[in-house]
């Protein structure tokens, strides 16, 4: 902790450093069309990473501008603004007094940070980035925002039920997936600990204080370090000197949802703000029962499934400017939630887990640092699966219902039930995972480069009982140590060139390397781009060291390497120590308007994938009761003991390549209406069965386990907007998703044509291939006044049969109404940040 504190105190020690004489840039900016100010609107100065936000009286300052001659671009959603050119003088400020944004519906002109860690227009940053808007969202009746994401080019969305959503981009899904990387105002989001999953629905943030979402897709290492190989997540909250008063939404759908949110901002003077958040929501999921095998009673219903969700998360955020140019923001959230999570051995009870977070950062003109520290806590979870075995196992020995219902959950000691009984294993998860993070990050400007360093630290501390990670010698206790530096140059008028490169240290995978380099060029009033990337994905936590025995199979982690021998015939198999993911990407792009009313979103892109981590694999079988079981040197075989003599753990390919391209196209009738379209295809090697390279398990052939994308090969989206109608009051959208048919394994979960609805034992039910289908999504709202807002949406449209996710409900229709009612907010005068 104390290098933490001593690397900020440095860092900010430089803001003291002289650079050379500044001036200043100062200005307000109203919308044309009603003559009020735009609040949240970007301002930057084109060729520096100088920028600002104006406030709720529409006015920014650009503090600490070298001495020059710039084009200033003015961006906010639905509006644009010409380049204009401005001079600013050694010591002087330049006001440009007040301009106007004219309304227009065309994307792109959007300010982005996630791609480069700075200021720039979306469709100039060198990555394939897409933006979800405050509109979109204020436009979504809707608790759940996933649902937006199916809009965003390239990402893979599948709903797991009314209310759980997975993301994933470029293929390779799986039913624990980690392998798109989520931050929400520069924080890692993580589930700290053993699982590194996305926090999801257990996250702090409502939607009423999201500013903006930004999807980046392709490998993000060299900028944000280990496990940003897919693509990032970037939640921006909305700042309460921008975005100051009050909202409340209240909302209702089927499947008995209720939805109640609630954000309130103020300033309280020039120097203090705040914000606080708070949602609850409920509803019931579409009811669906699995299957889980037991080795002597065979298939077996779920047993006491809860089919009931909810979530509730509060947050609150201090906002201090001790000088002009620096913020101290002071945030904590919370987020506590219940309902049914897949995983790659079956279900999971989630009751009451906990996730929470405390935040603290610096931000200045030239310096960016925080510290915070995440919290986990699963509460009363537990297997569904195990669970199950138990309460069957229970019964068929005599034992009553009511004993029977008690101790599934609660588990059993030998003797405890009756003389000689067998012990009935918990079946909880107890996970109490934390995880410290600090960071600090620097930009300037010298001699026309554009310079962004930075370091930072990550602790993870992961505790378990044994319940799920091989946590018998104390918390496991991981450390990660990262540099990065980036520079950029104008090549001339047009031509931008990127490189960046970050140094990763890893307590147990040692130093990593991830470079990066982008070349663009602005033509057809777009950019053209060319990148490469290298990534890596650390194996999390569990995939080290899981340690999971539930009766019909047994999942061990491959953190230090397995061995598996059989003592009467000599078979050994051997599993070697699991190693890093690492990612290059070779990527071409284009993005931007080459008309008035077309808008064209184009990437096209190459990856080789070198110790590519499976999903969870079998690596049975080598048969017979006579076996020696070790994880690196240690013994483990009475720990593992398995009837069914069943394992799975998580393994390194040789090399998997993959390639796919995403397109997008956006047409604007008028200032009204949109049409858009969007197609994405993804292909890998993975899938040729004589390449024993994609052997994962060794057993000298190649099964679909091992070679499926878990992803479709082609996906179609097909929209039309309309926007301010009726005197700007009305707004609406149509959704088209077409889903073609795919095959997907991960663990014991397999949904494929082959064995279709059959059961292989020891593994769940097969219900066949997952997609398959067209969707029809369908919302529009009214603004009665600026006041107040009602919306509705219906998901599903035609009712048709969604099965999106393995051990997941078939999705039918779903909609939904909410009613908004915005306050607003005062600001304090002497604030003209």
């Amino acid at each position: 902790m104390k290098k933490i504190y001593s690397l900020l105190f440095a860092l900010l020690a430089v803001t003291q450093v002289a650079l050379a004489q500044s001036g200043s840039v100062r200005g307000r900016v109203l919308g044309a069309d009603t003559r009020e100010p735009l609040t949240g609107a970007t301002v930057l100065l084109e060729g520096t990473t100088k920028g600002a936000s104006t406030d709720a009286a529409g006015e920014f300052s650009i503090m600490d501008v070298p001495a020059g001659t710039y084009n200033m671009r003015i961006s906010y959603v639905g509006y644009t603004f010409p380049r204009q050119s401005i001079t600013v003088s050694s010591g002087g400020t330049t006001d440009i007094g007040t301009v106007t944004m004219n309304t227009t519906q065309v994307v792109g002109e959007e300010i982005v940070v996630t791609a480069s860690r700075r200021p720039e227009k979306l469709t100039e940053a060198p990555a394939a980035i897409s933006v979800i808007s405050t509109r979109d969202l204020t436009e979504l009746p809707s608790f759940n925002v996933g649902e937006l994401l199916n809009k965003v080019q390239g990402v893979e969305v599948v709903r797991s039920g009314v209310a759980g959503i997975g993301i994933n981009a470029r293929g390779f899904n799986n039913a624990f997936n980690v392998k798109m990387f989520q931050l929400t105002d520069g924080r890692n989001s993580m589930l700290p600990g053993g699982t590194g999953l996305p926090a999801g629905v257990y996250n702090t943030v409502i939607k009423e204080d999201i500013e903006r979402v930004e999807v980046i897709l392709g490998p993000s290492s060299a900028l944000y370090g280990p496990n940003a190989h897919n693509g990032i997540i970037n939640t921006i909250t909305k700042d309460p000197r921008r975005h100051p008063g009050t909202t409340v939404t209240l909302g209702a759908g089927n499947q008995s949802v209720l939805s109640a949110r609630a954000r309130h901002a103020g300033v309280i003077n020039s120097k203090f703000a705040y914000k606080v958040n708070a949602e609850y929501t409920q509803g019931k999921d579409f009811e669906f029962i699995d299957t889980v095998y037991n080795a002597t009673l065979g298939a077996l219903p779920e047993y006491d499934v809860d089919f009931n969700f909810n979530f509730k998360r509060a947050s609150a955020a201090v906002y201090y400017s001790p000088t002009q140019n620096m913020d101290v923001i002071l945030d904590y959230g919370i987020g506590q939630g219940s309902n049914i999570g897949v995983t790659n051995n079956g279900r999971n009870q989630i009751d009451g887990w906990t996730f929470q977070y405390l935040h603290g950062r610096i931000v200045t003109p030239r310096i960016f640092a925080q510290v915070y520290n995440t919290w986990n806590d699963a509460g009363d979870t537990y297997q569904i699966n195990a669970r199950t075995n138990n309460y069957y196992t229970l019964r068929a020995l005599g034992q009553s219902q009511e004993v029977a219902h008690e101790k599934s959950k609660t588990g059993a000691a030998r003797g405890e039930l009756y003389p000689n009984s067998p012990a009935i294993a918990f079946p909880g998860f107890i996970d109490k995972s934390h995880r410290l993070n600090g960071e600090v990050q620097y930009n300037n400007s010298y001699g026309g480069f554009d310079i962004v360093t930075g370091l930072s630290f990550q602790r993870d501390v992961a505790y378990s009982r044994q319940t799920y990670l091989d946590d018998r010698n104390g918390d496991i206790i991981l450390n990660q140590y990262g540099a990065v530096a980036q520079i950029e140059r104008g090549l001339g008028d047009r031509v931008r060139a990127v490189v960046g490169a970050r140094l990763d240290r890893h307590d147990n995978y040692g130093t990593q390397f991830s470079p990066k380099a982008a070349l663009t060029l602005n033509a057809l009033a777009g950019t053209f781009r060319a990148t490469y990337g290298r990534a890596y994905a650390a194996p999390s936590i569990q995939f080290q060291e899981f340690y999971l025995n539930n009766g019909a199979l047994a999942i061990l982690g491959s953190g230090a390497g397995l061995t598996i021998q059989n003592t009467e015939t000599g078979a050994t198999r051997e599993i070697p120590k699991l190693e890093p993911e690492r990612v290059q990407t070779f990527e071409l792009g284009y993005k931007g308007t080459p008309t008035d009313k077309f808008y064209v979103d184009l990437s096209t892109w190459y990856s080789m994938s070198e110790d590519f981590i499976s999903p969870l694999t079998a690596i049975t079988p080598l048969m017979g009761k006579e076996k020696v079981i070790r994880k690196g040197t240690e013994d483990v075989t009475e720990a593992a003991s398995n009837a069914l003599n069943y394992y799975l753990t998580y393994l390194n390919y040789g090399n998997v390549n993959s390639w796919g391209t995403d397109l997008g196209l956006n047409y604007y009738l008028n200032n009204n209406f949109s049409v858009g379209a969007k197609y994405s295809y993804f292909n890998s090697d993975i899938t040729d069965h004589d390449n024993l390279d994609n052997d994962a398990n060794g057993d000298g052939k190649v099964v679909p386990a091992e070679s499926s994308l878990n992803a479709p090969k082609h996906r179609y989206n097909f929209n039309f907007t309309a926007r301010d109608l009726f005197n700007n009051k009305f707004f609406g959208s149509v959704n088209v998703r077409i889903l073609p048919e795919y095959d997907f394994y991960s663990g014991s979960q397999v949904a494929a044509k082959e064995n279709a609805n059959k059961r292989v034992a020891p593994l769940l039910y097969n219900y066949g291939p997952l997609g398959g289908f067209t969707s029809v999504d369908v919302s529009a709202g009214y603004r009665f006044t600026q006041m107040i807002t009602l919306g509705a949406s219906v998901s599903n449209l035609f009712n048709t049969e969604q099965r999106e996710f393995v051990g997941s409900p078939v999705i039918g229709r779903l909609y939904s109404a909410e009613l908004r009612f915005d306050f607003g907010g005062k600001k304090d005068k002497n604030d003209v940040r």
